[in-house]
């Protein structure tokens, strides 16, 4: 299953050009509050170092891409609809919004750093707006999505039945929580790091359920934040306002400058990878002056000052750190890297820190091949790997099986 990433944020943050920077798609974009309202898609993909490099081979992908040596994977973007305060209650368009979000694996935060705007969207004097009571308030109205999922009608009904049933309390919540893709190991989680695990079901009080529904939000759809518009003069005075306060990890970003390179890129003005911390080869007979000044611009006053546009790290940043994946690259000869085809390195999976070989296989490759497994070689070492090795990021594997 391929990974959905959430983009939220509240009205006019720069969520859809974020989507369309990542994409390169063409979601209407507006400085009118609530210019999304249905749920934008797209493919992006997350970059990474191709293994090719290390093992010196010409690799030709099929599920994936490589570019001079980096690897760039495919994962699914949704854009939802702006978020403002009491949006667990309906306001705004926030049923929509949330019950659209429940697809997503990971959160990332398209925060106005500018602080230009007020908690609905609308402008107002740049600096006036705390882009760090964004932050609070949108993780509050989702924490408490949350809690409403759980607190249904029938909650003390559903305390009084379950307890004392700890294992029968798990099952019935995740059957509750499932259409939100939650896990049983992320509310076992949950309850453990809310030192509820041990506490009578029946005494949970208000505080206990939403304290519960905080942990549970963070452990299951975890946010990263974006600091978006950095680009303009007052940003960086209020970033490093952002980083005494919030202790999280912060990624700088511009995604007009990002989906103006892209752009660029695609009509052959420019030579540019996504995530790169420069461009190449401006072709100044295809643009105007005035835009060629914009590219030397972006080149200037944020590739050289923050070593990239910050899209493509932020997406790498919600794969790889915020949602703990790591890739491994099937292979059927361990010789040349190839598959049957003789296509080398043909694909590269992202999964799960921690992944047993016998569920990858199952998982990613085949269920009747994990039926008829035999063993694993690890394709470096040449050693014999067993179902229950745990993969390791960029491991090169084939699989023995008895059909």
């Amino acid at each position: 299953m391929t990974l959905i990433i959430g983009i939220v944020g509240k009205p006019s943050s720069g969520k859809s050009t974020f989507l369309n920077a990542a994409c390169l798609t063409d979601v209407k974009v507006s400085e009118l509050p609530f210019t999304t309202i249905d749920a934008n898609k797209g493919v992006t993909y997350v970059k990474t170092e191709c293994v090719c490099k290390e093992l010196n081979v010409k690799d030709n992908p099929k599920n994936s891409q490589c570019i001079e040596g980096f690897r760039f994977i495919p994962i699914n973007v949704l854009d939802v609809a702006g978020l403002v305060p009491d949006a667990h209650r309906g306001k705004g368009l926030g049923n929509k919004f949330l019950n659209d979000l429940g697809h997503a694996d990971a959160l990332i935060h398209v925060l106005d750093i500018t602080g230009s705007l007020d908690k609905t969207g609308k402008p107002v004097s740049s600096g006036r707006n705390d882009p760090y009571e964004d932050i609070i308030f949108l993780e509050h109205e989702i924490n408490m999505w949350y809690r409403d999922i759980i607190n249904r009608e029938d909650w003390n009904k559903f305390k009084r039945t379950f307890a004392g049933k700890k294992k029968e309390f798990i099952e019935e919540l995740y059957k509750r929580l499932s259409g939100i893709k939650i896990k049983r190991e992320q509310i076992i989680a949950s309850l453990k790091q809310s030192e509820l695990d041990n506490k009578n079901l029946n005494t949970w009080d208000d505080n206990d359920l939403t304290f519960f529904s905080k942990k549970l939000r963070e452990i299951s759809k975890p946010i990263l934040i974006v600091a978006n518009k950095i680009d303009k003069d007052i940003d960086a005075e209020n970033l490093n306002n952002l980083k005494k306060k919030y202790d999280g990890p912060i990624i700088p970003c511009s995604a007009l400058a990002e989906h103006i390179l892209r752009k660029y890129h695609e009509k052959q003005v420019i030579d540019y990878i996504p995530g790169s911390n420069g461009f190449r080869n401006i072709n100044e007979n295809l643009i105007s002056t005035k835009e060629v000044e914009t590219l030397k611009k972006i080149k200037t006053d944020l590739l050289n000052v923050f070593g990239s546009t910050g899209v493509q790290e932020a997406l790498n940043h919600a794969i790889f750190k915020v949602s703990n994946q790591i890739c491994v690259y099937p292979v059927s000869d361990t010789k040349s890297f190839s598959d049957n085809n003789n296509n080398v390195l043909p694909d590269v999976f992202l999964v799960n820190k921690g992944t047993f070989l016998i569920d990858f296989v199952r998982e990613k490759i085949h269920s009747d091949l994990a039926k008829h497994f035999i063993f694993g070689i690890d394709g470096r070492t040449k050693k014999r790997l067993g179902e229950n090795y745990i993969l390791k990021h960029n491991d090169i594997v084939k699989i023995v099986s008895a059909k």
